[in-house]
């Protein structure tokens, strides 16, 4: 069954897939929206997703619709980005006066962008924005995006490198559909929860996962369905299997209103 992705062939994400599943078909979608749906659908067996960056933070499309259900993380994958400026033959840097990539693209890149003083347009996708490039043939154009995408668009790499941050790196996590597993081997969680409404709930509960053995690794807050009110999500470390993953929850945590397990999976070292 093939492996989905959001974007274009020669995107991030395409990479990302295709450095995990080299034997596998892939398939890009337009937007996160089409790619969950696709998964549910069971038209393609495995996603492929950014859910973190190391400079920008958190890619909340996908963080957020991981709570609804329906996905699991089953691992992770860290992809180095290095951006290059793509345009056409005969284009210079000079030459140039707007800029096409995704919106997390061009903010990894909005220090450099700004400091030549070029106009960011943001678009739907990395490598949809060199094929936007190549088809228009506007030498005051370009694309910040993958450099392998240069050449199978027939465009010229006029700048590498373009990012504000030298370890400027994504973490992708592969989802399938069902409900969490936890394999053997499995030394990593990602779960969402909810506090109760009490002083010091949220320190409590950050307290009691260390004093269980989980090592966080990330916390994140997101706005819940109910106004005013927030749902984090975090990143541990702990013994692997089904039995570490249960020396942290069980007996449930005593300040968490809500838990929701996104997935257990082996920890990879960017």
């Amino acid at each position: 069954m093939p492996v989905g992705y959001q974007g274009e062939a020669f995107s991030y994400s395409d990479r990302a897939a295709g450095e995990l599943f080299p034997q596998r078909e892939r398939v890009g979608f337009e937007n996160f929206v089409d790619a969950f749906a696709a998964l549910t659908a069971g038209d393609v067996g495995r996603l492929v997703l950014p859910i973190e960056n190391s400079t920008t933070g958190s890619v909340l499309p996908v963080l957020d619709r991981l709570v609804a259900g329906g996905a699991k993380i089953v691992a992770e994958h860290y992809v180095e980005v290095r951006h290059a400026v793509l345009g056409v033959p005969g284009a210079t840097l000079d030459g140039i006066v707007s800029i096409r990539s995704h919106a997390e693209a061009l903010s990894q890149a909005g220090d450099a962008i700004a400091r030549r003083g070029w106009q960011p347009v943001p678009v739907n996708d990395t490598a949809g924005a060199v094929r936007m490039i190549a088809e228009r043939g506007d030498p005051t154009r370009a694309a910040l995006a993958p450099p392998e995408a240069a050449e199978p668009h027939g465009l010229a790499i006029l700048l590498s490198d373009v990012v504000d941050k030298l370890h400027n790196t994504t973490r992708f996590v592969v989802l399938e559909a069902g409900d969490p597993e936890i394999p053997a081997d499995a030394d990593k969680s990602s779960v969402a929860f909810e506090t109760l409404h009490r002083p010091g709930a949220l320190a409590l509960a950050l307290t009691e996962l260390g004093l269980r053995g989980a090592n966080l690794t990330r916390i994140e807050s997101r706005p819940t369905e109910t106004p005013w009110t927030y749902r984090f999500f975090v990143n541990l470390v702990h013994q692997p299997g089904p039995e570490g993953f249960t020396a942290v929850f069980d007996p449930h945590p005593v300040t968490m209103a809500e838990i929701h397990h996104l997935g257990t999976y082996r920890s990879e070292v960017s």
